[in-house]
């Protein structure tokens, strides 16, 4: 069965969408009991979805800015 997953999972701020693969929670979860035409619509609708970057270990610390 096809996924638009990237092995990148992590969910956004609101906790509602997979910033790796542009699915929503419901998506995810319900990816196996889709209709072929259900999981058409969502592979069609995260195609052109860019994942979020995700830091590595060898990234440098993030600046702190102060106000």
């Amino acid at each position: 069965m096809e996924t638009p997953c990237r092995n990148l999972c992590a969910l956004d701020a609101a906790r509602t969408t997979c910033t790796g693969c542009g699915r929503t929670i419901d998506e995810i979860v319900h990816w196996r009991s889709l209709t072929d035409a259900q999981r058409a619509a969502v592979m069609m609708r995260v195609q052109d979805f860019a994942p979020s970057p995700r830091p590595s270990a060898f990234s440098p610390p993030a600046r702190r800015t102060e106000p």
